[in-house]
């Protein structure tokens, strides 16, 4: 039985939580969901919900800002590297699958 907190996309951690694990200021998770950075998901009463994915890539864009990076380049990057991802799914797709010979 897979349990949420086995899944590393289930949105389960409120905004304190990740502030705490990263140790950033819950301004600044706010302030990466409204520039459209990091967009968790939201509870039915609104508050935002992360995944551990996310938790992750909020990680990744701290560490980019701290090198002296802009948020909108950090954006764009990660939209480039997702875009990377589905032409590589959609390439594997379309290839015939490889029969390896056992030796």
């Amino acid at each position: 039985m897979l349990l949420p907190i086995d899944d590393e996309h289930a949105p389960i951690y409120g905004v304190g939580q990740v502030a705490d694990m990263l140790r950033v200021q819950p301004a600044y998770l706010r302030r990466l969901d409204v520039e459209q950075v990091v967009q968790p998901a939201r509870s039915k009463g609104g508050q935002r919900r992360y995944t551990r994915a996310e938790i992750d890539t909020v990680q990744r864009v701290t560490d980019m800002a701290d090198e002296g990076m802009t948020l909108v380049g950090i954006r764009r990057i990660l939209e480039l590297e997702q875009e990377v991802r589905d032409l590589r799914a959609q390439l594997e797709a379309t290839q015939p699958r490889r029969h390896q010979k056992r030796p």
